[in-house]
């Protein structure tokens, strides 16, 4: 069958078209999106501004007559940290429903780290062992282990690279210093909650965060395709943070791997990337190229009657 996902992130809005069946791993058939940039438009208060509002609107109200077009049965519509944190949370939900009928499900983060642990295990699979999945959003950390296809321990810190990177407009060494601890602090604090479980036999990250960190550390192109081994070394990455934090926003935009729009987001989210492998004591992170919306798909696929293709 085919089915849609569609994923409001903190940056970005993304429709995901795929054909899938039980037993069988999600094909992509078609992809659309936006850069929302949720987590950038939030008040004072928390709250998602009017703009922001319309956009998400105008974003939904596309995304399903996409899928309508591709031919989908189903969409799986959901909303991570920007939404989930705002303090209008149920008038920007209902608000999007009125306009476009459509009902979006806000995933709690311990959801949002148990799904993208999900895909992480599916596909590494069991010779993975005891496996830890890390994921940078643009508004929240997941973090995520066991040796199962649940998770022992999942949990979500307020620790995305568009939430930090907000408060790095113009910082100089001490506030980039204060953010450094802030981000180590807020992670140890609830690292025994991994580490009293074992050492992870498999440490993996997934999302746009750790694969841009990834490919300036020398990972192949996304043009070797999604079987190509990829990893983000902690030593190479601790080279490169120095260097990215002198960097224009121009020059960070030019590096292999990082968009634009991103390019402001790289050193917060670079930041993250080491202390997560310093404080869990990890010398390598390995890419994995599914996460939440494969997570969403797959647990979808695993409520569903097995048929076979055709």
């Amino acid at each position: 069958m085919r089915l849609a996902v569609l994923d409001i992130g903190s940056n970005t809005g993304h429709l995901l078209v795929v054909d899938a069946h039980g037993g069988a791993a999600p094909l992509p058939a078609s992809s659309y999106k936006e850069p929302l940039r949720l987590a950038e438009h939030l008040d004072t208060a928390g709250a998602v501004t009017p703009s922001g509002i319309d956009a998400l609107a105008e974003f939904t109200a596309e995304s399903i007559r996409v899928a309508e077009d591709r031919g989908c049965a189903d969409v799986l519509a959901f909303a991570t940290s920007a939404v989930r944190d705002a303090v209008n949370v149920d008038d920007v939900l209902d608000t999007v429903a009125a306009r476009t009928g459509t009902r979006i499900e806000v995933l709690a983060g311990e959801d949002e780290a148990r799904l993208t642990f999900l895909a992480a295990r599916r596909w590494f699979g069991w010779s993975a062992g005891r496996l830890a999945v890390f994921d940078i959003g643009g508004g929240s950390l997941e973090i995520a282990a066991g040796k199962d296809e649940l998770p022992d321990v999942a949990w979500s810190l307020p620790l995305g690279a568009a939430r930090l990177a907000r408060s790095l407009d113009e910082a100089g060494d001490t506030e980039l210093r204060d953010l450094r601890r802030r981000i180590r602090v807020d992670i140890a604090h609830d690292a025994g909650n991994l580490l009293r479980q074992g050492r992870p036999d498999r440490s993996v990250a997934t999302s746009k965060t750790f694969r841009s960190l990834a490919r300036i550390c020398g990972a192949a192109p996304a043009a070797d395709g999604l079987l190509a081994r990829r990893v983000l070394p902690l030593e190479e990455l601790r080279e490169w943070i120095p260097k990215l934090v002198a960097m224009t926003h121009k020059q960070l935009a030019a590096l292999p791997g990082v968009s634009p729009r991103r390019a402001h987001q790289i050193v917060p989210g670079a930041l993250v990337a080491e202390a997560c492998m310093d404080i869990f004591d990890l010398s390598e992170l390995e890419i994995c190229p599914w996460a939440l919306r494969e997570g969403i798909i797959l647990e979808r696929l695993d409520t569903m009657p097995h048929r076979t293709a055709g």
